[in-house]
C-alpha cells in the first residue's frame, strides 16, 4: 500500500463536490422509491435538481427527534431503510431508542480509512474494546479493521481483567475502543504484573481524547488517534498524521458524505470557520438519510490537512447542538432565537444568555448588528416576548463580539448554589 488509503483522498476537492452532487439526485430518487419514509419527508422535492450545497440546504434538517418519532409510528426504520436490502444484514438499537440497519459491503461505515490514516496496515492484530451489544459500535470498527486486512479480536466491553489476560497471550499492536479505556487496561496490566507492551498503535472513537491523555500514551510508546463517528453514518471524519506519526490538525471528512455546519435550531449552513452543528447526507442506499442532524458541535477548518488528503477539515467534535432551556418553567429552543433574528434582518447574530436575578431565572438576548444596522432595541424585545412568551432585556454588542462556540442558548445559570 501507498501513504493513501485510494485516489479518492488525493482528488481535487472540486472534483470530489461535482463527482457527489453529480450522483446525488439519482441516488435520492432511487432512495425515495424504496423508502416511503423518505419520500414522506422530502414531499414535493425534486431529486433531479439538488446538484449543489445551495439546493441541499433549502431542505429540512431531519432532526433525532423527528425520526424517532417516525420510527414510533411505523416501526422499526419509520420508512427511512429499504427493507428490501435487509437479508443477512444486522440491525442496531441505539439510545433514543433509534433502530440502524446495517448498510453495504464489507466496510459500511467506512472504518478502514480512519484505521489507515492512524497508520494501521494489514496484518497487524487489533483489539477492539467498543460494544458489540445491540449498538453498532463494535461493528463499525470490527468491519473496518478486517475490510482493512487486520486480524481482529472481538474484546467487547468490560471484563477489564480478562481483556487484560487476553491482550498479554495474545499481543495484540493495536488497541480500538473509547479514548479512557485503554489507560484503564494499561493501569490494571501495570497492578497484576502482565505485559502489554505490544500496543503501538490507537484508533478511538466515542468520547474526548484529551491532549493530556494522548501525551500519556505516547509516553508509553502508544501513538493514538481518534475519529468521530455515528451510529447512522459510521465514520464521518478522523484524523491523520504527519510523515513522524505526530498527529496533524483537524479531522478530515470521509469520501461519500456530504457534511454541512448549520447554525443550531435552523438548517442554514454557517461560514467556514463558525461553530455549528454537523448535518449529513449519506449514500447508504439501505439507509439513505438526507441532512440528518447529528446534534454535535463543529467548524470547519481552512486548507486541506499536510498530510496531502484533500477533504475538507472539520475541528472535531465540540460539544452538543441541544440547547434547549428551560426558563421560568418554559422551555426555549435554538429555532426561537433563530425565528426571532430571522424577523429582523438588521441583526447577524444573537445569543440567549440565561442567568439568575436573585431567585428568579433572567434571559438577555444579546445582538450583533448586521452591516453598520441599527437594530430596534424595543421591537427585539416584542419578538423575545412574542415568540418565548417570556420577557427579557436585549442588548447590542459589537459586531463579531458574540463568541465562535456554537452557543444560540448560553445556560449561565450556577446550578450549585
Amino acid at each position: 500500500m501507498g501513504a493513501y488509503f485510494d485516489d479518492l483522498e488525493t482528488r481535487d476537492e472540486v472534483e470530489r463536490e461535482a463527482e457527489m452532487f453529480g450522483r446525488l439526485p439519482h441516488f435520492l430518487s432511487q432512495a425515495m422509491a424504496q423508502a416511503p419514509g423518505l419520500a414522506t419527508w422530502l414531499a414535493g422535492v425534486s431529486a433531479s435538481e439538488l446538484t449543489s450545497r445551495e439546493a441541499l440546504a433549502k431542505l429540512p434538517v431531519l432532526r433525532k427527534a423527528q425520526l424517532m418519532e417516525m420510527q414510533a409510528k411505523n416501526p422499526p426504520f419509520g420508512g427511512f431503510a429499504d427493507e428490501t436490502r435487509l437479508a443477512g444484514r444486522r440491525v442496531f438499537l441505539s439510545p433514543g431508542p433509534i433502530w440502524e440497519p446495517q448498510g453495504d459491503g464489507a466496510d459500511p461505515a467506512q472504518a478502514a480509512r480512519a484505521f489507515f490514516a492512524a497508520g494501521i496496515r494489514p496484518g497487524d492484530l487489533v483489539h477492539n474494546a467498543f460494544a458489540y451489544h445491540m449498538t453498532p459500535g463494535g461493528f463499525i470498527l470490527d468491519q473496518g479493521a478486517r475490510a482493512l486486512g487486520c486480524t481482529l479480536f472481538p474484546a467487547g466491553v468490560g471484563n477489564t481483567e480478562m481483556q487484560v489476560e487476553a491482550a498479554a497471550a495474545l499481543r495484540p499492536t493495536v488497541y480500538c475502543g473509547t479514548p479512557d479505556f485503554l489507560k484503564v487496561m494499561l493501569d490494571k496490566a501495570a497492578e497484576s504484573g502482565k505485559d502489554l507492551s505490544s500496543f503501538r498503535l490507537g484508533l478511538v472513537s466515542g468520547g474526548a481524547l484529551f491532549p493530556s491523555l494522548r501525551a500519556e500514551y505516547a509516553e508509553r510508546g502508544i501513538s493514538v488517534l481518534q475519529c468521530y463517528a455515528t451510529a447512522e453514518f459510521g465514520v464521518i471524519a478522523y484524523e491523520s498524521t504527519d510523515e513522524s506519526g505526530n498527529p496533524l490538525p483537524g479531522m478530515i471528512l470521509n469520501e461519500n458524505l456530504i457534511v454541512e455546519i448549520v447554525r443550531p435550531g435552523t438548517g442554514d449552513p454557517v461560514e467556514d470557520g463558525e461553530v455549528g452543528e454537523v448535518v449529513v447526507t449519506g449514500f447508504n442506499a439501505t439507509y439513505p438519510l438526507v441532512r440528518l442532524g447529528t446534534g454535535d458541535l463543529s467548524a470547519i477548518m481552512p486548507g486541506i490537512s499536510p498530510c496531502g488528503r484533500t477533504g475538507r477539515r472539520i475541528r472535531g467534535w465540540m460539544g452538543r447542538a441541544d440547547q434547549r432551556t428551560k426558563i421560568k418553567g418554559m422551555f426555549v429552543d435554538p429555532k426561537q432565537v433563530a425565528e426571532i433574528v430571522g424577523r429582523h434582518p438588521e441583526v447577524a447574530k444573537a445569543r440567549l444568555v440565561v442567568s439568575r436575578d436573585g431567585e428568579t431565572d433572567a434571559m438577555e438576548l444579546q445582538v450583533e448588528p448586521a452591516n453598520g444596522a441599527a437594530p430596534d432595541v424595543g421591537a427585539l424585545k416584542g419578538s423575545l416576548r412574542e415568540l418565548t412568551k417570556l420577557a427579557g432585556a436585549v442588548t447590542l454588542v459589537a459586531a463579531g463580539s458574540l463568541p465562535n462556540d456554537g452557543k444560540v442558548i448560553a445556560d449561565e445559570r450556577d446550578y450549585s448554589a
